[in-house]
This record gives C-alpha cells, structure tokens and sequence, in this order.
C-alpha cells in the first residue's frame, strides 16, 4: 500500500495510533497538530520503522483560516492524500452558562468548522480524482445530549448526521464517508477536558491504539458508522432512543458530575 493518509490531530492518542497504523501497512501520512515536536518525533519513528514518507505540518484548526491554509500547505507541497482522517477535537466539562464562552466557540470551530471544511476541501479533490476515503472522528456522545459537556456531544452528533449524509451524496462518486464513535478512550482527552473524577473516567476504557484499528479498519470496508463497542452500539441503537428523554438526560448528566 502506498496511499497517502492526512491525520489532524496525529500528536497523540487515537490520531497518533491511526498513523502507526496505517503506516504498518505501508502508507505515506501527512501529520497534523499543533505540537511540531511531537509530530517530528513521530516521523522520525514511522519512516525508521516502516520506511514510509512522513510529512509534518503545524496548524491550529481552530483558528480562522486554519483549515485553509493547511489545504494550501498540502497543494504547495504538491501532495494528494487518498484517505482523509479528521480527528482532532477536544471537550470540556462543566455546565455551558459557567465555561468560558470563548473555549465553547473554539470547540464548535475545531470539531465542526474545520471538519466541514477539510471534509468539503480534500473530498472535492478526491470526488473529482474518482476514488478516496475520510474517516471522521466522532463518539458515542453523538447519540444523546450531554450535560456537563453541552457542547461537546452536540458538536459530536453533527459528526455523526453530517458524515452519514456526506457518504450518501459522494459514495456514486467513489468516495466513502466513515463516522468512528468510539466510548471512553484512555488518552489525554479526559485530562484536557477536565473530566478525571468523574463516572465516565472511573469505569476505564478503551486503549487508543484498539480504538484505531477498529476505525480504520472499518475506514477501510467502507462502513457507514462504527462503535468500537458491541455492548455500547446494542444501548446507543436499541435502547437509549426508546427510553424517556428526561431519563436519558439524567444519566448521561450523571456520567460527567464529578464524584466526591
């Protein structure tokens, strides 16, 4: 395999392990994030490891113009990726009238904006080119609403409806559309999202590196979408959307409080 795989979010945890893995199988990859050391260290281990051809490219997709001028890096670098990984994303925990506003709308912007845009941006290319495929990171938080973290499983069941209905319109034209929704992953994402010491946190959880193949995997098949969980898919698809909203508002409620 030689296919080129652009990875935002590639510094660490589910991203990292999706670049690992792909690049096991003989693909180039384009790295994103922000933190360029760490995207250096990564490259250097994958093209030692697998003799593969790492690029590195720094951007903050939150930021406006982000996603542009990363598609342009990509162009100007004269590289073409065939498979589009938007997995970079963060959450925050807390009721939305007490965050800081500002964090609130720099989560929309990068696990909404920038993934609309880079979705729009690479999948028109790989459209007219005939053939390609996009993985969007999503989550299990994309099935029901989320106090204590509003925003953030909103911002996740738009991932999960608009990628759904981005594979439909292209899928004629070549180009899969994946939505990966995993449980809790064991990563960073807890820590950045200040959510240790809480239900979700305290019953453990999925290693990143599992959560990957698992996505990519299914990236691959051309699955529509995918929980890396069987007991979690039967719940989110045949019980949570029969039970009393109230009900279901408190338990998801319950998973983010923090416990005393």
């Amino acid at each position: 395999m030689s296919k080129l795989a652009l990875i935002t979010g590639a510094s660490s945890g589910i991203g990292e392990e999706l670049a690992r893995y792909h690049a096991s199988k003989g693909g180039d990859v384009i790295l994103v994030a922000r933190r360029e050391e760490a995207l250096n260290k990564l490259k250097s281990e994958l093209e030692d490891k697998h003799g593969i051809s790492a690029h590195v490219i720094t951007a903050d997709l939150a930021s406006d113009g982000g996603p542009a001028k990363l598609y342009e890096a990509v162009k100007s670098a004269g590289l073409t990726p065939d498979i589009l990984i938007n997995n970079a994303g963060f959450g925050g925990h807390g009721k939305h009238i007490e965050r800081d506003l500002a964090k609130e709308l720099s989560m929309i912007d990068l696990n909404v904006k920038a993934l609309v845009e880079l979705t729009h941006r690479f999948g028109s290319d790989m459209a007219a080119k005939g053939g390609g495929k996009i993985l969007n990171v999503g989550s299990t938080a994309g099935f029901a609403p989320g106090p204590n973290q509003a925003v953030y499983f909103a911002t996740k069941a738009f991932v999960n409806s608009f990628s759904q209905a981005v594979d439909h319109e292209m899928r004629d034209k070549g180009v899969t559309c994946t939505v990966l929704a995993p449980g809790y992953v064991k990563t960073e994402f807890a820590e950045v999202a200040d959510l240790e010491g809480t239900k979700l946190v305290s019953q453990g959880g999925a290693t990143a590196r599992s959560v990957a193949k698992h996505g990519y995997d299914a990236m691959m098949q051309g699955t529509l979408v995918t929980i890396n969980e069987a007991k979690l898919s039967f719940l989110l698809n045949w019980v949570i959307p029969f039970m009393p909203r109230r009900l279901v508002l408190k338990i998801f409620g319950d998973m983010q409080e923090k416990q005393a």
